[in-house]
């Protein structure tokens, strides 16, 4: 009986730890890690005032979407009042102490850079595999929110 027992638990183990993981595929999304194009578009902005109700949709003071390519660049494009401004950079996604974060590094200045600093970097933290969160709102800029839809 013990032999059976015991056959039968290592046919169990054998099976159980031979199942392939795909590390890239992301859970509950069609979308992977490393398929490019990656399109991120803003979903949901905030204030930084804790009282007034984040805006959504169409009701964001811009509309704004990242395209990231394969070959390590970007394209961010920014639609407010009928006026389309658009800037390109680098990008990398990098590992930091309190997680996994979009680093942007825009070819000049420009007024759609939204970061803490004098650099020309931006960063997006990596919320979920289809979430990102931008990083000036720790210094009084607006909260957002963006969302991977490609």
């Amino acid at each position: 009986m013990k032999k059976a027992f015991f056959t039968l638990f290592s046919i169990f183990i054998l099976v159980a730890c031979s199942k392939d993981h795909d590390s890239s595929a992301q859970p509950n999304s069609p979308l992977k890690a490393d398929q490019y194009p990656q399109q991120w578009k803003l979903v949901k902005m905030t204030g930084s005032i804790a009282d007034i109700p984040p805006a959504i949709g169409e009701n964001m003071e811009w509309q704004e979407d990242y395209l990231l390519q394969s070959d390590g660049t970007f394209i961010k494009t920014r639609e407010r009042e009928n006026n389309t401004t658009t800037v390109k950079g680098t990008y990398a996604f990098v590992k930091l102490s309190d997680g996994t974060y979009l680093e942007l590094i825009h070819e000049s200045e420009n007024t759609l850079l939204c970061n803490c600093s004098a650099e020309l970097k931006e960063y997006l933290k990596l919320d979920t595999d289809t979430d990102l969160i931008g990083t000036c709102w720790a210094c009084d800029g607006p909260g957002l929110f963006y969302k991977r839809i490609k």
